[in-house]
């Protein structure tokens, strides 16, 4: 993920999964992570620049959370 989002800068990326929001979500939220966005934020922060029903499932949002690893 951290190379897709270094990639990121200077080429075009690409993300999918089979309906674009459930897996797809998840991982652009993550990519806002990686950015600066707030692990608690990003989801949200996906579903209003996104799709409003990006990472769909409580496993994907909980997945998010937790992407950042623990917070000391």
């Amino acid at each position: 993920m951290a190379d897709l989002w270094r990639r990121a800068n200077s080429q075009r990326v690409e993300i999918a999964c089979g309906g674009g929001r459930g897996r797809t979500g998840t991982a652009l939220a993550c990519l806002a992570v990686l950015d600066g966005v707030p692990a608690s934020e990003a989801v949200a922060f996906v579903r209003r620049q996104y799709d409003r029903r990006a990472a769909e499932t409580p496993w994907q949002r909980r997945y998010v959370e937790r992407f950042a690893g623990p917070q000391v």
